[in-house]
């Protein structure tokens, strides 16, 4: 009888253990789980927001565009009445009055001046002197502002082309597009300045009929803006063509340098923290970020620290933040509460 009572003790000891180690089994899978969920909810709602970010962004971009875009029409608009008025008091080769009004107005306000239409009474020269001031400032803004748009308009695209062989969703492709927005931008501008420069020479050949040197010659002093003059559009179509293409070829260039010095110091500004993250540290850096002077670093002034390191913050800054939590701390407990909100 004993060791029947002993053996079911030893069964029932037996079960229950295996069914705690059931339990245990299951609460580690369920544990798993969560911790595998919740970096994919995470990183699923971080997609959403860079996603609904960049979405309303484009969107404001759209209407600044549009914005612009028909200031840009006003500006040019008033320009060709102007010197269709006055054309008799411009010299040179002329083809229509209209168009020759409005290519006027193009290679003075991208400070092209071929000289192929020159102004040569003093009411003509005033008016040129005043549109070609304001156009440098206003075009400027408006046709970098175009330039922004139609660029993040097409990095999409152009990320999708460089990993068409990746499965990537549309939050993913966005995250990437964000995250190296100035590389895609430089690569975006530079094809299309490519694209400009063969469409340009191939023009000049094909309808202003000039060698291929001539072509790529004319081509070089337009969009840099030097406009010699010895080799410029000539003809009726030629001109319709540069109304468009000197537009967009010299504001395509301008853009390019922009990005690309704006890689580069993107490039030196990485470079810069990860030297930062990487480096030991010393006594004297230790010294240097105990802010409240106690021989002990806290977290919050490590990463000042390090911040300052980066350029990313200066000590004034951090000096007048400072200032500004001690105001407010009115009880001087090194904390802000509700209460010290209320006596502030």
């Amino acid at each position: 009888m004993a060791h029947e009572d002993a053996r079911q003790s030893l069964l029932s000891s037996v079960t229950d253990s295996s069914l705690n180690r059931n339990e245990t089994k299951a609460i580690q899978r369920r544990k798993s789980q969560l911790r595998s969920r919740a970096p994919t909810e995470n990183v699923f709602q971080e997609q959403q927001r860079v996603q609904s970010s960049l979405e309303s962004a484009l969107v404001a971009q759209e209407f600044r565009f549009k914005y612009v875009l028909l200031l840009f029409a006003s500006y040019l608009g008033i320009g060709t009445l102007w010197f269709f008025l006055i054309r008799n008091q411009i010299d040179g080769k002329k083809t229509n009055g209209v168009l020759d009004a409005i290519y006027f107005c193009v290679v003075t306000m991208t400070t092209v001046g071929y000289g192929d239409l020159v102004p040569h009474s003093a009411l003509a020269k005033i008016l040129a002197c005043i549109y070609v001031f304001t156009g440098m400032a206003l075009v400027g803004l408006i046709l970098s502002k175009a330039a922004d748009y139609i660029t993040e308009k097409q990095e999409i695209r152009l990320v999708k082309a460089m990993h068409m062989n990746e499965k990537f969703n549309a939050a993913e492709i966005l995250m990437e597009v964000e995250t190296n927005k100035v590389r895609y931008k430089f690569l975006i501008t530079a094809l299309l300045l490519l694209v400009l420069i063969v469409v340009g020479i191939g023009f000049l050949i094909v309808f202003e009929e000039m060698e291929f040197i001539d072509a790529f010659y004319c081509v070089c002093s337009t969009i840099t803006t030097l406009g010699y003059g010895d080799e410029s559009f000539s003809t009726g179509i030629g001109r319709i063509f540069a109304v468009f293409w000197i537009l967009s070829s010299t504001v395509c260039l301008a853009q390019f340098f922009l990005y690309l010095a704006e890689l580069y110091t993107e490039r030196r500004q990485k470079s810069l923290v990860k030297w930062v993250l990487t480096r030991k540290l010393t006594s004297s850096d230790l010294e240097e970020a105990d802010l409240d002077h106690d021989e002990v670093v806290s977290v919050a002034e490590f990463i000042l620290h390090k911040l300052k390191e980066m350029g990313k913050v200066n000590q004034e800054d951090i000096l007048i933040l400072m200032e500004r939590f001690k105001a407010l701390d009115v009880d001087h407990s090194g904390t802000l509460t509700a209460a010290d909100l209320i006596s502030s």
